[in-house]
């Protein structure tokens, strides 16, 4: 599957992105938004490459590699997730490694996205929680037309005794 934009495409996991995933799963910077709390294995990641359907109708979620176009360097990944059939929406978060960040590929990433949820899948809508304090985030989402419409008080629990306010966000069809 290939989803292609101008700098970017989206495409299914490979066997091939065992390691990216390895890397990117196990780091512990990141554990704080994708609610993880222990590291994975290259067996489970392998497994879970093997073992992905791409049938989001299936399994409710559904990862895709982000890819820059000139390069053919996997840069990062688009996870649509809790993919609601009878209420026509997903869940939708992104990740962009630190090295291609801020050349846009992420608001590239995204639209392309919505475009699928939206003309393929024919959503109603796609949401995102976003901590408070993530300002990169929230920006990036709203540049693409999603709207705040609640504070979840306290929603994620960053350390001992401390806990994060998250927006959701939620971008609607018109159409």
């Amino acid at each position: 599957m290939f989803i292609k934009g101008e700098n970017i495409y989206l495409r299914a996991m490979e066997q091939e992105d065992t390691d990216l995933l390895y890397e990117w799963e196990n780091n512990i910077e990141l554990w704080h938004v994708s609610n993880t709390q222990t590291p994975f294995s290259r067996h489970v990641l392998r497994d879970f490459v093997e073992n992905s359907q791409y049938d989001i109708y299936t399994n409710k979620q559904l990862r895709l590699m982000v890819v820059e176009t000139s390069t053919n360097e996997t840069i990062g990944t688009i996870d649509f997730f809790d993919f609601e059939v009878q209420h026509a929406r997903v869940g939708i978060g992104i990740y962009i490694h630190k090295n291609y960040t801020g050349k846009g590929y992420a608001f590239e990433s995204l639209n392309l996205a919505i475009n699928y949820c939206f003309t393929i899948l024919h959503l109603k809508q796609v949401y995102s929680l976003v901590n408070a304090n993530n300002e990169p985030s929230l920006r990036l989402f709203e540049k693409a037309g999603f709207q705040k419409s609640g504070l979840k008080k306290a929603w994620n629990k960053t350390a001992l005794n401390h806990f994060e306010d998250a927006w959701f966000l939620q971008l609607i069809n018109e159409n």
